[in-house]
């Protein structure tokens, strides 16, 4: 298979062009700087590397040329929902332009049910467009990343896992290579995908569990520590109307359906997690 994929030097698209390339399919990184230090570290893997715009649908229509499938991944936080819209409609254009077998686009959990957040929103609409463009498409929809915790480096290494949600409450999230996992296995197998919304978890810890673990893979104690959410208030209105959302009502994963359904997946529970952040610390 021939596979392009959009925000391969970020974290969703980089975590899929590695399960492709470890499934034996062919990858086009489609980027926006063809020429910095990430693309050719992905050239160096075999990666052909192409340039490519989210807001230009003449540059997608290149690079989807001669694929056989697209991973997708729009973006509400640099320039806001609107464009993220924008961006999504872009890529439909350009995908149905090429007649594109099979596009696969990321999207999040429960953008489906009227939360009010942002980018939960801009994602859905996006969904919506792409229902109504064609039929060839499959949608992936990640709960939390457990990534998500490293952008509070300051107060991990404090000891503090800081979180505006009840420490003994749990909360569905997903590893990186958990989602690519799923992706490559709708590539694989397109005839069992399509036109499937499939919402991905690996583990719901709690911030209590979470920080526990984090003690035992950084031998350090780590202590969850909830943050009210009027103190967030720093934060952007889309981040504070997320955290609202997920204290009123949640994620709701059939966590154990998804991983029957695919079994082949060596899911990642956070405590694995924890221990993969270790031992690349360490390296």
């Amino acid at each position: 298979m021939h596979v392009a994929v959009l925000g391969a030097t970020g974290g969703q698209g980089g975590a899929v062009v590695s399960t492709l390339l470890d499934s034996g399919q062919r990858v086009r990184a489609v980027v926006r700087n063809p020429v910095g230090a990430r693309a050719q570290a992905l050239e160096e893997l075999g990666v052909e590397v192409v340039r490519g715009d989210l807001r230009d649908v003449p540059s997608l229509v290149a690079a989807f040329g001669g694929m056989d499938a697209a991973f997708a991944v729009t973006t509400p936080f640099e320039e806001g929902p609107q464009a993220e819209v924008d961006q999504g409609l872009t890529i439909i254009a350009a995908a149905r332009q090429v007649k594109l077998a099979h596009l696969v686009l990321s999207s999040v959990a429960s953008a489906d049910r009227s939360t009010g957040v942002p980018h939960f929103e801009s994602k859905y609409r996006i969904e919506q467009a792409l229902r109504q463009e064609s039929d060839d498409w499959t949608i992936v929809a990640p709960t939390y990343f457990y990534d998500n915790m490293l952008g509070d480096v300051e107060n991990l290494r404090a000891g503090r896992l800081v979180l505006p949600y009840p420490v003994d409450r749990p909360l569905q999230q997903v590893a990186r290579q958990d989602l690519a996992a799923v992706v490559a296995a709708a590539v694989v197998d397109r005839a069992g995908h399509l036109r499937r919304r499939i919402e991905v978890a690996s583990d719901a810890p709690s911030p209590a569990r979470m920080a526990a673990a984090l003690t035992r893979s950084l031998a350090s104690p780590v202590e969850a520590v909830r943050t009210p959410l009027d103190l967030r208030r720093r934060s952007s209105d889309d981040m504070v109307a997320m955290w609202a959302f997920l204290n009123e009502e949640g994620y709701t994963v059939d966590i154990t359906a998804l991983h029957r359904t695919y079994p082949a997946i060596s899911w990642t529970t956070f405590d694995d997690w924890a221990q993969q952040l270790s031992r690349n610390a360490d390296s």
